[in-house]
């Protein structure tokens, strides 16, 4: 068995996102005997909520909000943020999701997550909802074109049928396209950015 681990130990290792049958694994003891050494030190315990949340990034947060410093990243700041209070979905806890028929609209809001959010591109997920008299393959093939991805990203196309009559067409022609990434920590971010009159900091 190893020695008695400091309070200051069991901290550091648990704090680093280590479950308790890994600390004791690492420290030569029972998760019984580290229960009680937790106990014992008065260390708080993660909730489940927390738990998942190191479990599903082991790595730490995916996201890192850059420091606002210039004009240029003020605007893109402003303008991603309005997108999303315009756009994007604030029901689910997690999805950080805006859809919009204008690429432009959607090229901004993926310099937004890319430049002010510093996520990692492979961490964004599309997705595409058209009529289905639209190719899926066209689609697939603009929405790439327009932000300069593989058109593999989007996985299987969503069609439903027109909506009535009129110039859908020419204003749907390749459908919806959704940017999405799940966090439930930037999510909170976001939100508080709208209850804050959007100012960064």
């Amino acid at each position: 068995m190893g020695d008695i681990p400091s309070s200051k130990l069991l901290a550091t290792e648990y704090s680093e996102g280590r479950s308790l049958q890994e600390i004791a694994t690492k420290l030569g003891h029972s998760v019984h005997k580290i229960t009680y050494w937790m106990r014992k030190y008065n260390l708080p315990r993660r909730n489940r909520s927390d738990a998942a949340y190191i479990q599903q990034n082991p790595d730490g947060d995916p996201f890192k909000i850059k420091d606002i410093s210039s004009n240029h990243d003020m605007f893109l700041y402003g303008l991603g943020i309005g997108i999303y209070w315009g756009e994007g979905n604030k029901a689910n806890k997690c999805a950080i999701r805006v859809g919009n028929t204008d690429p432009e609209l959607l090229k901004v809001y993926k310099r937004f997550l890319l430049e002010i959010c510093q996520l990692r591109e492979e961490k964004i997920g599309y997705s595409i909802i058209c009529f289905n008299d639209t190719d899926p393959q066209s689609a697939k093939d603009y929405w790439a074109s327009q932000l300069n991805i593989n058109p593999n990203k989007f996985g299987k196309i969503t069609q439903i049928p027109p909506q009535g009559k009129g110039t859908y067409k020419k204003k749907s022609l390749y459908g919806v396209c959704s940017i999405d990434f799940g966090n439930i920590k930037l999510k909170k971010w976001m939100l508080s950015k709208l209850s804050s009159n959007i100012l960064p900091g």
